[in-house]
């Protein structure tokens, strides 16, 4: 059934957000909530979509960006954020042997010959590269958002196995080499039994704890953990060899621990052997993997094929199937969310699964608990899908107790007993309300205080032990607390209220559009916040909007202007707001938020490649200056920015069409 237009365009900004807050809790957050496969499939559907309507595809989307791990609410003794010299990019992946062939045939048909394939597996861990100048160790890095991550070089000093410093007769000297930091199962089984030992919360999984060691403030604490390195990739400006596997072979020879478990692959049967081999073998591992990584190996081939905005176009990832066990359903928890969606958890008879002990899993709402038909003592099958989250996948009928009963999903909330509601086009119940269930005022809390909305630092901790003390309810609260309310709390110091407080100072700054975005309005995220602001300028026009107005703005449906005449028009919102305001927070846009001139007005441009600054930076000057960015080059391009390192293929279809290709210094003289 072919989709409505207006349909697709709520669809498509509905699926940018769920993936945004999906990414949020994974890189940042390190507590994702469905698995690698659902994941892919809501990236799928988004691409499928962007492809359908061209006049939707935005360079915010999830579908272009990777994700980050660039933490939102900074701790109080933040790392350093650096640019990557050159960008840390995602893998496409698949599940399907077909899609291997696929991606084998788009490389022979570009390629015009066959080519040799390196497969290695896929460490379960945490991306981290590493900057060597003169063969000296310089700098480590996380992979952040792609192009800046956090300096946590101190922290990487302290594994024993990465090398300080190379061999002296080394034929390069000055390179990167990116791996994988992850945490062998038997430092993970001892990390979790001592915080069990003194009633610490345990870890999910090893890829957790090792991106939560990563980002230890003390590094001293790091060498307990018992963290390794595998490494799997070199990035040099030298051409001393012709093939990926020489230059690991280098690596190796140089110190870098590098997986023994690779093969060089001639066609695709060779691949399939290594595959089918290590989808089983990898349960005798030490360390957690989620599938292989197949690469051209040739060097000059994989310049050739070139990348995508987000993937390098010469490697893929094959992801195994995710493992499953049966156990007993004891019973069902319900958990509210931080927008009051009510997720139901099942507690169950601990099972080992891909390595790990296994007592909860997700039941995801109320429609899905009917359809497995599940019943109190049942057995379940559970599977952590992408070796993450388990969930419930299916159910054991045979051996059901006849007396068993069925769940009853709760009418009220858990939290606060307010009457639960679903909308027509909601798969979940939701808690109305926002105003007094504690669970979402702390959420809204969070969100407010995050790095892409007021940046204010506090975090998960802060928010709920200012909450508990009767500091805060609403958000003007903070604004109010005082620095005898902070040294109060326990752990505060005289530098963390000042640095709390030096925040707040700073957030008043926050230009309209963030502020805007910061309220959680629901169904508003940063694009439509931002799209809001430019379009009424401030928070009284935006009151004042009729349905119709709101719909004429660019990316803003139906749900969304229903969702934003809503907010306004409760009393209390009003009046946070009217406090805020008082209180110093922008409600109106300026020239240095939104538009400086219009000397870009009816120009389409696209930006690609690496710059003195960022590319975000310089999307953000063609914005204030009438602009509109692009991330695909087509006849409506009216320019195309071209930094370093930028594929060859924008460049060759900008030269095809005539479109005007600018240097950084080119485009900044432009707008003079």
């Amino acid at each position: 059934m072919k989709i409505k237009k207006e349909k697709a365009r709520e669809r498509i900004s509905f699926l940018r957000r769920e993936i945004d807050n999906h990414n949020r809790r994974y890189y940042v957050e390190n507590k994702p909530s469905i698995s690698d496969f659902e994941y892919d499939l809501l990236i799928h559907e988004l691409q499928s979509l962007e492809s359908a309507f061209p006049d939707f595809k935005s360079e915010t989307s999830p579908t272009i960006r990777v994700g980050s791990d660039i933490s939102e609410s900074p701790p109080l003794k933040e790392f350093r954020q650096v640019p990557h010299k050159y960008p840390m990019l995602s893998l496409s992946n698949t599940y399907d042997k077909p899609e291997i062939l696929s991606f084998n045939e788009r490389i022979e048909k570009i390629l015009g010959s066959k080519c040799d394939y390196f497969c290695e597996l896929k460490i379960d861990g945490t991306a981290i590269s590493l900057t060597y100048s003169g063969g000296r160790l310089l700098r480590a890095l996380t992979r952040g958002d792609g192009t800046i991550g956090d300096d946590v070089t101190f922290n990487i000093l302290k594994i024993p196995s990465i090398p300080k410093e190379i061999p002296q007769d080394s034929v390069i000297k000055d390179f990167e080499i990116r791996g994988e930091i992850y945490m062998p199962w038997d430092s993970f089984d001892k990390l979790n039994a001592k915080r069990e030992a003194v009633g610490e919360p345990l870890f999910a999984n090893p890829r957790n704890a090792a991106s939560g060691s990563l980002k230890l403030l003390d590094s001293s604490e790091v060498t307990e953990r018992g963290l390794d390195a595998l490494f799997y990739h070199i990035v040099t400006e030298s051409n001393n060899f012709e093939t990926h596997s020489e230059y690991l072979n280098w690596a190796g020879k140089c110190g870098f621990n590098l997986s023994a478990n690779t093969k060089l692959c001639h066609n695709i049967d060779e691949i399939f052997e290594f595959l089918d081999f290590w989808d089983s073998g990898r349960k005798r591992l030490n360390y957690p993997t989620d599938g292989v990584v197949i690469k051209v190996n040739n060097i000059s081939f994989q310049s050739q094929l070139g990348y995508t905005s987000k993937f390098p176009r010469w490697a893929t990832a094959y992801k195994f199937k995710a493992e499953r066990a049966l156990t007993r359903l004891i019973s069902v928890d319900y958990q509210v969310g931080r927008t009051g969606a009510i997720t139901p958890v099942a507690n169950l008879e601990p099972v080992t699964l891909s390595g790990s002990v296994v007592k909860r899993a997700s039941l995801h709402n109320a429609e899905q608990m009917k359809i497995l038909d599940i019943h109190l003592g049942d057995m379940v099958y559970v599977e952590k899908g992408g070796e993450i989250i388990p969930k419930i996948i299916g159910v054991e009928t045979s051996s059901r107790d006849y007396t068993a009963s069925a769940p009853t999903f709760p009418l009220i909330c858990p939290d606060c007993s307010a009457t639960l509601v679903k909308e027509e086009d909601e798969a979940k119940y939701f808690c109305p309300a926002y105003d007094s269930c504690p669970t979402q005022i702390k959420g809204g809390f969070l969100h407010f205080c995050s790095r892409k909305a007021m940046n204010i630092l506090a975090g998960e901790a802060t928010i709920d032990q200012m909450y508990r003390l009767g500091y805060i309810h609403q958000l003007s609260d903070l604004y109010k607390l005082t620095k005898d309310n902070l040294l109060f709390m326990d752990g505060w110091k005289e530098r963390a209220a000042d640095r709390f407080l030096e925040s707040l100072q700073k957030s008043l700054s926050t230009p309209f559009y963030k502020v805007l975005y910061a309220l959680g309005i629901r169904h508003i995220g940063e694009t439509s916040a931002k799209n809001l602001a430019n379009a009424f300028g401030s928070i009284e026009s935006l009151q004042s909007a009729t349905k119709d107005n709101l719909l004429s703005v660019d990316d803003i449906g139906e749900i969304m202007a229903e969702s934003v005449l809503e907010y306004f028009s409760k009393e209390s919102n009003l009046k946070v707001i009217n406090e805020l305001k008082d209180l110093g927070v922008k409600f109106s846009s300026d020239n240095s938020d939104t538009f400086v001139s219009d000397k870009l007005k009816g120009m389409t441009i696209v930006v690609s490649g690496n710059f003195s600054v960022s590319r975000d930076e310089i999307k953000r000057v063609i914005e204030i200056n009438g602009g509109k960015n692009s991330s695909s080059v087509s006849s409506a391009t009216t320019y195309l920015v071209a930094g370093e390192k930028m594929g060859s293929s924008k460049k060759e279809k900008a030269s095809k069409l005539g479109t005007v290709i600018l240097s950084e210094d080119e485009f900044f003289h432009l707008i003079r």
